[in-house]
């Protein structure tokens, strides 16, 4: 099979460089066998507009299921084909077996032509009603790894359960998969851009707090409407997110509806909460929702495998770990929205936004500019350490004398090997809405201590100082004269707009 030339990513596709590459490999790939790739991610993350993007550079074929009965998605799919290879009449296939079988008629190898690349979004609908489908393709698959075929196919799909037991344990399709690509919300930087508001890190980490990085909520739901100014932040989130007229209102709730392993709604919104509120301990959730820790395993591993929340393991503490709302929205939805869901129904989002400061700082703003503070390092922030290895996360340090605990919010750890000490690179404490002094930084040093008597290597650990607040002049001085390896990162740095201020050991 001849290599052909792979197009560039068209202009109207924002950002998603990395994601466009692999699947241009994939669709390009001088490969004589057919291929599978599987494609997933939640729902307004922008696959569709991806994929469809693809298909046109590439001249596939796209199709996009809907929830339907088996005969009505089979007619859809054979007229889709139909008008693909230009036929005058739609096809007619009496099961999904003829209709897989010649989809994949269609990839037979033909001199100079090049692979076809097939797209089929919105997969689950489709075995949700036909779950002999993932069986067929993988007939197909298996048939044309010893005959030649230019197939290149792509199962789309945002249940996220769905999606990822397609490759799971015994499933059809296990192993056949060349690529597994998910397509995640935009990171805090390139999620400023898509907003426009890069010159307003201050008004871009409290957007990013409230919507994430979720690109279909600036364009398809608010159409274009974005604050122009940190002062105008308040007046728009009133006349958006908590205005029952606007789309983003309730958008939480259907997140959550949609996904195909929840069905006891009321359960996953405790748990939700129960993180919000603050009880991010397996033990403290069950409590706060009046359950065993055993009752809510499978709750818990819903939520994970649907990509909404994660556990997160203690970086210096085997066995324990924490978890966190991974969408921004849910969350604010659990900490501001719901206490005061019947106030909000009724218009009065003004008064709730304005009674709920302090709570917005305190499980909003706060966990999530912790989150974004450890994206940093592992992302931009990675040159200022001395190593480009080592675990990124956050931790507690026990002071077993003073009988204390210290917190540490953002930490890399690099593992020990062939005998070697595991070394710390980095301790780091976040703060939103505090502006950072001495106490801090003395708090960070004390774990350092702590840590190098435990046996650990801190010899080239750094400290660092994020703060959403600012820092006072004395910890500023203090840094200045410092030998000790400290860094201040503020918003202007977490934003690249400034190079954060410190002092290498």
């Amino acid at each position: 099979m001849q290599r052909h030339t792979r197009p560039g990513k068209p202009s109207h596709v924002f950002d998603r460089g990395a994601e466009w590459e692999g699947l241009a490999a994939f669709a390009n790939r001088p490969l004589s066998h057919a291929m599978l790739g599987i494609v997933s991610g939640r729902r307004r993350m922008g696959k569709t507009y991806l994929l469809r993007a693809l298909v046109e550079r590439h001249g596939g074929f796209y199709f996009g299921a809907t929830a339907a009965t088996e005969a009505e998605s089979l007619r859809q799919f054979a007229a889709a084909l139909a008008d693909h290879v230009g036929s005058p009449v739609p096809f007619s296939f009496a099961t999904w077996d003829d209709a897989v079988s010649y989809l994949f008629g269609l990839a037979a190898p033909r001199r100079g032509e090049a692979p076809l690349l097939v797209v089929i979004d919105e997969f689950p609908y489709l075995a949700k009603t036909a779950p002999e489908l993932p069986s067929l393709i993988q007939r197909e698959i298996d048939r044309y790894q010893v005959e030649e075929s230019r197939m290149r196919l792509l199962l789309c799909g945002s249940a996220m359960s769905v999606m990822g037991g397609l490759l799971a344990s015994t499933a059809p399709l296990r192993g056949r998969a060349q690529l597994e690509l998910v397509v995640r919300p935009f990171g805090y930087r390139a999620a400023a851009e898509f907003w426009g508001v890069t010159d307003s890190p201050a008004l871009a980490a409290r957007l990013h707090a409230v919507l994430g990085g979720t690109p279909a909520y600036r364009r398809q739901f608010l159409a274009d409407d974005v604050p122009g100014s940190l002062e105008e932040f308040d007046g728009w989130l009133c006349r958006t997110v908590l205005s029952p007229f606007s789309p983003l209102f309730r958008e939480a709730r259907y997140l959550l509806a949609e996904e195909a392993d929840i069905r006891d709604t009321a359960l996953y919104h405790s748990v939700l909460a129960a993180v919000a509120q603050g009880n991010t301990t397996r033990g403290g959730i069950a409590g706060y929702i009046g359950r065993k820790s055993v009752d809510i395993s499978h709750p818990l591993n819903v939520l994970e495998d649907s990509h909404l929340l994660v556990r997160e393991a203690d970086i210096f503490r085997a066995g324990k770990s924490q978890y966190r709302i991974t969408e921004p929205l849910i969350n604010f939805y659990e900490a501001v929205m719901r206490p005061s869901w019947a106030r909000l129904e009724s218009g009065q989002a003004s008064d709730v936004w304005e009674q709920s400061a302090e709570r917005f700082a305190a499980q909003v703003a706060g966990p999530h500019f912790e989150a974004m503070c450890r994206e940093y390092v592992l992302g931009p922030g990675r040159s200022l350490l001395t190593s480009a290895l080592g675990q990124v996360g956050g931790g507690v340090v026990t002071d077993p004398a003073a009988r204390r605990q210290i917190q540490i919010d953002v930490a890399v750890v690099e593992p020990g090997s062939g005998g070697s000490k595991p070394a710390v690179l980095l301790l780091g404490e976040a703060k939103w809405g505090t502006v950072m002094g001495l106490s801090h930084l003395e708090r960070l040093t004390q774990a350092r201590e702590l840590l190098a008597g435990r046996g650990m290597d801190t010899t080239q650990c750094e400290l660092a100082c994020f703060s959403g607040a600012g820092f006072s002049d004395a910890l500023r001085s203090e840094t200045a004269r410092s030998d000790n390896g400290v860094l201040l990162i503020g918003l202007e740095e977490l934003y690249g707009r400034t190079v954060p201020t410190r002092r290498r050991k």
